[in-house]
């Protein structure tokens, strides 16, 4: 089980700390997919075309393949001969998507679209909320996945966006993480409000000061959700984890700022037998560094090791 380094102590340090990190870049090849309702993504893809195990990574909200965590586990992969393929969500490849939809945590028709474009067999991973609509899509499949997807992982998945958005939307968590995300979330909703007169409301997304603002404003009604708590409660992958029929292994730090312990243990309680849950005590939010200082990431070693087999 994994345990945080005696220099590196409290869930904020090791989710900031890491996020700062930049490992080694890997070089990467891009493609744009043509979707099948006239928008498009950018897929980058690195290791050897040829090679026999393949890994589609999905990232994290307004992540990248420049991620440090995707840069990490593209590193690693490489070097253990698989090929991997990092699926941005739109609006996240650096140029603005087409469509007024955008992109949001139990966005599962695209996953299940772009794991069928990848084609089978495969493994998956995703991170945060990339692993939270890798997860609802799981538990939707169920027996169905198996024919697409040989193992999974997950990791620091928001399994209940109600309690994540909560915890988000107060005290330094805002502060530190909800403005930051929003600092990008904000100009990108008004940019295609420009292209798209009417889409939502501008003032508001202006006035927004926290993800359940942002989200009741944009995100939900954008892609059909009523409200935000409607949008919260069906993206939420912890309802479907009892579903799912693919080995899967869910890492989520215990003193992760993003979901409260109480929180990600009530949504795990009744995981399929599947599910291998991973909660140590410390990590963070996608943090997961340990050794000695600097520090070195340990996630990629652990995601490979189960996904392998």
């Amino acid at each position: 089980m994994f345990s945080s380094p005696w220099w590196l102590p409290g869930g904020h340090l090791q989710t900031i700390y890491a996020s700062l990190r930049r490992p080694p870049r890997v070089r990467l090849e891009r493609e744009r997919w043509e979707t099948p309702d006239g928008d498009f993504i950018d897929v980058d893809f690195a290791g050897d075309p040829a090679a026999a195990r393949r890994l589609v990574l999905f990232h994290g909200l307004e992540g990248s393949s420049d991620s440090h965590y995707a840069r990490a586990i593209a590193a690693h992969a490489g070097a253990r001969g698989w090929r991997i393929a990092i699926a941005h969500f739109r609006g996240c490849s650096d140029e603005p998507n087409r469509m007024p939809r955008a992109y949001h945590s139990g966005d599962t028709d695209e996953i299940d679209w772009i794991v069928r474009k990848v084609g089978a067999p495969l493994c998956a991973a995703g991170i945060s909320l990339g692993g939270n609509a890798l997860l609802k899509w799981l538990g939707e499949r169920g027996d169905e996945a198996r024919a697409l997807v040989r193992r999974a992982a997950a990791v620091s998945a928001p399994i209940d966006l109600s309690a994540a958005g909560h915890a988000l939307d107060r005290g330094i968590n805002r502060l530190l993480y909800t403005r930051h995300f929003l600092s990008t979330l904000k100009p990108k909703s008004l940019a295609k409000l420009e292209r798209f007169p009417g889409l939502y409301d501008g003032a508001a997304v202006r006035a927004a000061r926290g993800f359940r603002d942002f989200d009741n404003v944009v995100t939900a009604p954008l892609h059909g959700f009523r409200d935000v708590d409607h949008y919260w409660s069906a993206a939420s992958s912890g309802p479907y984890l009892e579903h799912i029929r693919v080995p899967t292994l869910l890492i989520n730090a215990r003193n992760d700022p993003f979901l409260p312990e109480h929180a990600l243990l009530a949504a795990a309680r009744k995981a399929a037998a599947d599910v291998v849950l991973e909660f140590p005590r410390t990590g963070g939010h996608a943090g997961f560094l340990t050794g000695p200082f600097p520090g070195r990431p340990w996630l990629p070693q652990r995601l490979l090791e189960f996904l392998e087999p």
